[in-house]
């Protein structure tokens, strides 16, 4: 009997160390109103876009560039590019719902579709006629979409280490292609572990978010700890976690390239770990005209990692011809058509 006791002992302690290891990674809610504190803009809005409070940024003026930011992002991915293109055009960047400032949408609309009507809508309650659209990541896909529903209202379709793209039909050594769900980072399918997935809404351990984050730059040594926290906070707006859960959830639906027939660039880092450059060639293929055009050293986020390389070669695609200062006028100014 007393080996008995002593495994009921053993096993109360681990119980207990388990409960005490838990309590310790324990996470709240950040409150939406604290976080709109810190991280709206003078240029920041919040509008209601079929029955949803959305958070955008504008800046600039001119045509129209809509920017759409990736999973567990939010539009502040995208301010280096925000600030330079914003000499030249009107920019227009956007928290998805369940992301960054906009918070959960209580109706759980998170598809692909879902966004992609959202941007529509927002097009259309801005009087925006045509726009320019570009997509990184998640936000791709969404772009993808929003570019074969409505081809006549996108004037140039941009994708930034996109997800979504056609599996290859053959394989080769130089262009090996694998499947996004093969290159899923872990954190991906932590969240979307029945056995863990609750668990994630109330312990999301910063450390552990933070090695995940590091794995999308190329170089994890120009990720900066302002950067870090500014993810690690908006994740944690009440009600994000939550809707990341559910939108993880929805099932992925297959888009159509038929129809994308405007201008298109592809914009990858060759370093991507998340989604491989495998994924651009076969845009490329998928969508006619299309043009790759690589940053050797960036990885999942190049317009964050190297957004002076990044931004000038967009311009560049849009016919705004730029030094690598960009602090002279341009030297032409001709939009892709």
């Amino acid at each position: 009997m007393n080996w008995f006791k002593g495994l009921g002992k053993l096993l109360g302690s681990l119980l207990l160390g388990c409960v005490f290891f838990f309590l310790l990674l324990y996470r709240g809610d950040i409150p939406a109103d604290e976080l709109v504190v810190k991280y709206r803009t003078p240029q920041s809005h919040f509008l209601d876009v079929d029955g949803r409070s959305i958070h955008i940024r504008m800046m600039g003026e001119g045509q129209p560039i809509i920017l759409l930011h990736g999973s567990f992002a939010s539009l502040h991915t995208w301010d280096a590019w925000q600030k330079e293109l914003s000499q030249y055009f009107l920019t227009i960047s956007l928290d998805f719902p369940g992301h960054g400032l906009t918070g959960p949408d209580e109706l759980k609309r998170y598809s692909t579709q879902d966004y992609s009507d959202l941007v529509l809508s927002l097009a259309e309650k801005l009087n925006l006629e045509e726009f320019h659209l570009v997509g990184s990541s998640m936000g791709g896909a969404v772009a993808i979409n929003v570019g074969s529903t409505r081809p006549d209202k996108v004037l140039t379709l941009t994708l930034v280490d996109a997800s979504g793209a056609p599996k290859r039909e053959s394989r080769s050594l130089e262009t090996d292609f694998r499947s996004e769900a093969e290159e899923r980072p872990w954190i991906l399918n932590w969240v979307q572990n029945p056995l863990f997935s609750e668990l994630v809404v109330k312990c999301t351990p910063k450390f552990l978010f933070a090695m995940n984050l590091k794995n999308v730059y190329g170089d994890k040594s120009r990720i900066e700890e302002e950067t870090i926290d500014r993810y690690y906070e908006l994740m944690l707006r009440e009600g994000n976690r939550r809707a990341t859960l559910d939108r993880m959830k929805v099932r992925k639906s297959d888009l159509d390239f038929r129809r994308l027939d405007m201008p298109t660039l592809i914009l990858w880092g060759a370093k991507d770990s998340w989604i491989p450059i495998s994924h651009a060639y076969a845009f490329e293929k998928a969508i006619p005209g299309s043009n790759v055009v690589v940053v050797e050293e960036a990885g999942h986020v190049p317009m964050e990692e190297f957004p002076t390389e990044s931004v000038s070669e967009y311009l560049a695609f849009l016919g705004v011809r730029v030094r690598k200062n960009y602090l002279e006028l341009p030297k032409q100014l001709a939009y892709a058509h």
